[in-house]
């Protein structure tokens, strides 16, 4: 009997945990294969458990979209707070940038940069440019024709903001011969628009191919680059030049001097038709090459020469040693150790000549580096911040540099070979004697150069006097021992 009541209560006990464990829901519960199961089918339902136990306890904040590499396109920060403009009182003869129709975001930055009355050429090109008319300007290096077109370009963008963004896009497309400028072009960018929130990127042979492809996965407002390279990016279809609007020549005439005029006219043609965008063409010469491309790329431009009132700036003072060509090297070493030189510009005509005056120069101690085509491209733009900065005072360069450098406070240019050209005479001399500072262009005629003196004559309108360096200026220097420069 006791027997019997023990096995009762036991089973009591075990139909009621029985239905407490029925009330929690089936698909919480571990359901366990039934006999005729097969093992595949268990397999699986364990698997499907597992994968919703681990679906439900992962964190959140592994799902977190914020902080994926791959989020949105970068965007500009477009919030700054404009500055307040102050009055620029009027003065005669000088244009205020205030009196032209300009948004209140291109007078800040404007007025960031300092730029208060305008140059001749801003002051000419500008009324018709607002006006999107197209533009055939003739002015030299200096002149301020990058202020000028990069002003209509902000003006036109702000009045007629894009419809659509696509990727790998520009809306402006602006073409110069060389990386340097490219990329000065590109900084001017920068800085005078800072208030308008462009979206501006640059492309140039030598360095990151794929960074520079990557920064047209976007929309672009403002494209600068050199040919070779916009053209290499819109044939492998990462850039797309149909729905340009706005189209800008810089410096056409060294571009024809340096071959790229067949590179343009590629590019040229996947731009839309003459009549549905606003074409700039600016060079230091309009010769009849440059007027051929005028008239195929432009409809009814407006002509802008502005003639500077001196070939060569007055805060310039040019001198001319008469020296052999094996006199050449005692004659710059003494110059640098004698003339207050801060930071010098040394022009040779070929490319050979560089290593070895900056071989010779290095013995003496003095640091230098050489700027030619041949440079990498990372290079270069390390080279030309320390020549910026003051770390490397010397660069000695051939005429690829001649347009290419822009650096206010060169006190000497020193043309170690006249040019072959005499407006490459004047685009030497004129990387010193800027922004108000004077400086000194020295020139070595020998034997072997002297033939230009006549045409530099005509185009200087003046006549070239040089003098003989004095016994002790040509007179040999023992380098010091033990103090050779390394690198």
């Amino acid at each position: 009997m006791i027997t019997f009541i023990k096995r009762k209560i036991k089973s009591l006990f075990e139909e009621k945990s029985v239905n407490t464990s029925s009330k929690t829901p089936s698909h919480h519960r571990a359901t366990a294969p039934k006999k005729n199961e097969s093992k595949e089918f268990a397999t699986k339902q364990n698997y499907k458990q597992q994968y919703k136990k681990k679906k439900y306890t992962t964190p959140k904040k592994q799902f977190d979209t914020k902080k994926t590499v791959y989020s949105k396109p970068h965007r500009k920060n477009t919030s700054l707070r404009l500055p307040t403009l102050i009055d620029i009182l009027p003065e005669e003869d000088e244009m205020r940038f205030a009196d032209f129709p300009l948004k209140k975001e291109i007078l800040c930055g404007l007025q960031d940069a300092e730029f208060k009355y305008c140059t001749p050429i801003q002051e000419k090109c500008l009324p018709h440019l607002l006006k999107n008319k197209d533009i055939a300007g003739k002015a030299q290096t200096g002149t301020g024709k990058t202020a000028a077109f990069l002003i209509s370009i902000f003006t036109y963008l702000l009045n007629n903001p894009a419809k659509m963004k696509s990727p790998g896009y520009c809306r402006a497309l602006i073409i110069a011969p060389t990386r340097e400028l490219a990329i000065q072009i590109y900084e001017d960018a920068e800085v005078l628009g800072k208030y308008c929130g462009f979206s501006n990127a640059v492309v140039y042979g030598g360095m990151d191919y794929q960074k520079q492809q990557m920064s047209l996965q976007k929309h672009i407002d403002i494209l600068v680059g050199t040919p070779g390279r916009l053209l290499d990016y819109s044939r492998n279809r990462v850039l797309k030049l149909m729905k340009t609007e706005i189209f800008v020549i810089d410096e056409a005439d060294r571009m024809l001097d340096m071959g790229f005029i067949p590179d343009v006219r590629k590019i040229t043609s996947q731009l839309p038709q003459p009549v549905k965008r606003q074409t700039m063409l600016f060079s230091a010469t309009l010769s009849e090459d440059i007027m051929r491309l005028v008239k195929r790329w432009q409809i009814d431009p407006v002509m802008i020469e502005i003639e500077p009132e001196q070939i060569v700036t007055d805060l310039i003072e040019q001198i001319c040693y008469s020296v052999s060509q094996d006199d050449k090297k005692n004659l710059l070493l003494w110059l640098l150790n004698n003339d207050n030189v801060k930071k010098a510009l040394i022009f040779v005509n070929r490319r050979d000549f560089t290593v070895r005056i900056k071989t010779f120069l290095e013995r003496y101690n003095h640091r230098c580096d050489i700027l030619s085509g041949d440079v990498p491209q990372k290079k270069r733009l390390r080279m030309l911040e320390g020549f910026r900065d003051g770390t490397i005072p010397i660069i000695i360069a051939t005429d690829v540099a001649s347009r290419g450098i822009h650096v206010d406070d060169i006190t000497h240019v020193i043309n170690y070979d006249l040019p072959d050209k005499p407006e490459d005479y004047i685009h030497r001399i004129g990387r010193t004697g800027r922004a108000g500072r004077k400086g000194k262009a020295i020139s070595f005629i020998c034997e072997y150069g002297a033939y230009i003196i006549p045409e530099l004559e005509t185009i200087l309108e003046t006549e070239i006097k040089s003098i003989q360096p004095k016994p002790e200026m040509l007179a040999y220097t023992k380098p010091p021992r033990g103090t050779h420069y390394k690198k």
